[in-house]
């Protein structure tokens, strides 16, 4: 059986693997990088934490992306070991978000709800487009769950900043930009939880993980 070459098959098809995920990483990043800088600047001129901390949202899923291509076609060690810093960065980015909240609670706030909604529908449909690149890996290792988990948590956070310009042009409050930046500042630091959860193991003791991972 040594000639029929099973091994170098199965090493073919690995690549072909690590390549479209490579592809797919580095697409959703240029889009995550472009969306930060747009949402962030959108987001400073209408005056609103909820497009504020979407567009960090953006950002921290771009240093995801950036985390993921590094280590394709790694050692479980070095995906996890990403992961973690993933998690990491999702609570800094869900603390940050709160803060900004704060801060907008003691100074005030007048968001313009028009350019909310333009800025944050411009995101979805970007984001849809990622979210429907990276569904075929959402079963793969944590590195890839990982970045399926932070496209999922772009569409409700775009759809929440939608939704709250829609009120804030009803009512003219800025509570429910206040609200919408609160909850994505917890969708933050949930993901974070549950991506720390899952990857801490597999990076303190990953000859464990593989070996549950690859018992019959």
């Amino acid at each position: 059986m040594s000639g029929c070459h099973c091994d170098d098959t199965a090493s073919t098809l690995s690549q072909a693997r690590d390549a479209t995920r490579r592809r797919v990483l580095w697409t959703v990043l240029a889009i995550n990088a472009a969306l930060f800088v747009g949402e962030f600047t959108a987001g400073w001129w209408a005056d609103s934490s909820a497009l504020q901390a979407d567009s960090l949202d953006s950002l921290g899923d771009a240093g995801v992306y950036a985390l993921s291509l590094a280590v394709v076609g790694g050692s479980l060690r070095q995906r996890n070991g990403a992961a973690v810093v993933k998690g990491l960065l999702q609570g800094l980015f869900g603390l940050v978000v709160l803060a900004e909240v704060l801060r907008r609670l003691l100074t005030g706030a007048d968001p313009l709800a028009p350019l909310m909604a333009g800025a944050a529908a411009i995101a979805l449909l970007a984001n849809l487009a990622c979210f429907g690149l990276l569904m075929r890996f959402r079963g793969e290792d944590l590195n890839m769950r990982s970045v399926w988990l932070c496209s999922r948590n772009d569409l409700a956070s775009n759809t929440g900043v939608i939704a709250a310009a829609g009120i804030v042009a009803l009512t003219g409050s800025a509570w429910p930009d206040i609200a919408v930046g609160t909850l994505i500042a917890l969708l933050f630091l949930h993901t974070s939880w549950q991506v720390l959860r899952e990857a801490w193991p597999g990076w303190r003791h990953p000859a464990a993980i593989e070996s549950r991972d690859t018992t019959p």
